[in-house]
C-alpha cells in the first residue's frame, strides 16, 4: 500500500505566487537562472539556485551556495513572501498546456515506501547529484522541489481529486512558456482522510521525474533514523515533497540525440551501413510516426528509418525501447559511442525543443548528425520499473515541468 501524508505547506502570498513560481533547479544552467531571475526578488530561483546571488563562476556545490540558499529561504519567510499554513493539508496542482491537462495531488510521499520498493524507480542516480540535493535539503531543513510521481489511474481517486477542486483555486496564473498553473488547497480533514485511504489502496507508485530528489530525501531519512534515539516513523523527514499524477495524464516527449561526428565514416558509408539493419523510408519527415521509427538529419536533409524485425527483442522491456535500439544498432557499433553517459561526442535535446532545435545544432557545425525519436510510453516505463530494471540514460522527457516554490515541505517541523 502507498502511504502519503498531508503537511503544513509553506506557500507564497496569492498576489505574488506567479512571481515566486520558478522552474526546477535542474533544467536551467546557473547563467540561465541568473538571467531569468534578474529584476524579480521574489523568484524561487534565489532559493533553488542560490548561486545566482553570488559572484559569477562560483562552484555551484560550494558551501557558500547552500548557505545562501538557507539565507534566502529564511528571508522569504521573514518578509512574508512565503508563509506556513496553519493546518496539515493536501494540495492539488493542475497544469494546462494547450490541449493537454494534468492534475496531481501534492503530498508527502513515504521514504520507507521508497526503500521498500513500493515507490518504483526506472533510472540510475549519480552520487554527486544525490549529495547536492542532500546538502540543499539539510541546509534549508526543507524540500523545495517536488518529485513527479505517477500511478495507474483509478476512478475513485479521480472523483476525490475533482471534489478537492470544487471550492476554487488558491492560485491561477500562466507562465511565459504557455503553461497555466492552477493550485488548490485541500483543508477538509474528512476529504484528506478519504484521499489518504484511496492511495493506501494502491500497491505501488512510480517516480516519473525526480530520482535524485527522492533518493536524497530517503538518504536523509536513513541518516536521521540512525541518529535519533527512538525514531517513530512519523517525523516529517520520513516524507518527501511529491506531486502525484494518474498515468493517463502523463505527457512524455522524446529525448533526442545529436552526435558531433560520423566516427570516420563518410555520409554515404554511414547510410550504407545503417541499411544493413534498417529500412530507409521515402520522405523527409523530421518526426517519427510510430515506435521503432527514427528520423535523422544529415547533410542538410532529414531521413526516415524503420528498424527491421529481428534486431530487437520485443519481450525485453529495455532492449525494445527506441533509445536502446538506436544505441545498440547505430550509436555503439557505427559511431563508436559505447557509453552515452560519459561520451563527449553525444549530447541530448529534450523533446520540447523539437526537431527545429536538432536541425539548428547540426547546421551550426557543432554536430554532424541528429536523431529524432518516438517518445517512450508510460506503459514502457511501468514495464521496466515493475521488473526492477533501469532505463538507458535520457529515455524520458516529461512536460509540462512542475514549478518550484508553490509548496515547500519542511523536515524539521
Amino acid at each position: 500500500m502507498a502511504h502519503i501524508e498531508p503537511f503544513r505547506g509553506i506557500r507564497p502570498r496569492r498576489d505574488i505566487a506567479h512571481l515566486v513560481a520558478a522552474p526546477p533547479y535542474d533544467v536551467l544552467s546557473s547563467e540561465e537562472a541568473r538571467e531569468m531571475a534578474a529584476g524579480n526578488p521574489y523568484s524561487f530561483l534565489h532559493v533553488g539556485k542560490p548561486e545566482i546571488d553570488l559572484p559569477p563562476g562560483i562552484d555551484p556545490y560550494a558551501d557558500e551556495v547552500y548557505a545562501k540558499g538557507k539565507e534566502n529561504f529564511e528571508r522569504f519567510v521573514r518578509e512574508g513572501v512565503i508563509a506556513r499554513d496553519p493546518g496539515r493539508n493536501f494540495y492539488i496542482y493542475k497544469q494546462v498546456w494547450g490541449d493537454h491537462v494534468q492534475v496531481g495531488l501534492v503530498a508527502g510521499a513515504s521514504c520507507q515506501d521508497y526503500l521498500d520498493d513500493v515507490i518504483k524507480k526506472h533510472e540510475l542516480t549519480r552520487p554527486d547529484k544525490e549529495n547536492d540535493r542532500m546538502r540543499h535539503i539539510e541546509a534549508l531543513g526543507a524540500q523545495t522541489g517536488p518529485v513527479f510521481l505517477t500511478y495507474r489511474r483509478t476512478a475513485g481517486i479521480d472523483t476525490l481529486i475533482a471534489e478537492g477542486m470544487a471550492k476554487g483555486p488558491e492560485y491561477d496564473f500562466s507562465t511565459a512558456d504557455g503553461v497555466r498553473h492552477i493550485f488548490y488547497v485541500v483543508d477538509d480533514p474528512g476529504l484528506s482522510g478519504r484521499i489518504q485511504a484511496a492511495f493506501a489502496g494502491l500497491d505501488r507508485l512510480y517516480v516519473a521525474d525526480g530520482h535524485h530528489r527522492s533518493a536524497a530525501a530517503t538518504r536523509i531519512k536513513v541518516k536521521r533514523d540512525e541518529q535519533a534515539p527512538h525514531p517513530t516513523g512519523r517525523e516529517e523527514y520520513n516524507f518527501f515533497l511529491a506531486v502525484i499524477f494518474p498515468h493517463n495524464q502523463m505527457k512524455i516527449l522524446a529525448y533526442n540525440r545529436v552526435v558531433r561526428d560520423l566516427n570516420g565514416l563518410s555520409a554515404a558509408a554511414f547510410l550504407d551501413k545503417i541499411g544493413e539493419k534498417f529500412n530507409l523510408l521515402p520522405g523527409d519527415r523530421d518526426t517519427p510516426s510510430k515506435p521503432r521509427e527514427f528520423c535523422f538529419f544529415l547533410d542538410g536533409r532529414w531521413h526516415v528509418l524503420e528498424a527491421r524485425a529481428g534486431i530487437y527483442d520485443l519481450a525485453d522491456p529495455i532492449a525494445s525501447l527506441d533509445v536502446s535500439i538506436l544505441q545498440a544498432n547505430i550509436l555503439a557499433p557505427l559511431l563508436g559511442i559505447q557509453d552515452p553517459r560519459t561520451d563527449k561526442r553525444i549530447d541530448f535535446v529534450g523533446g520540447i525543443r523539437g526537431p527545429a532545435e536538432l536541425e539548428k545544432k547540426v547546421r551550426s557545425g557543432q554536430f554532424k548528425l541528429a536523431f529524432s525519436l518516438f517518445p517512450t510510453t508510460i506503459d514502457q516505463l511501468f514495464s521496466v520499473a515493475d521488473r526492477g530494471k533501469v532505463m538507458p540514460p535520457k529515455s524520458t522527457w516529461f512536460e509540462p515541468k512542475l514549478k518550484d516554490g508553490l509548496a515547500v515541505h519542511t523536515i524539521d517541523e
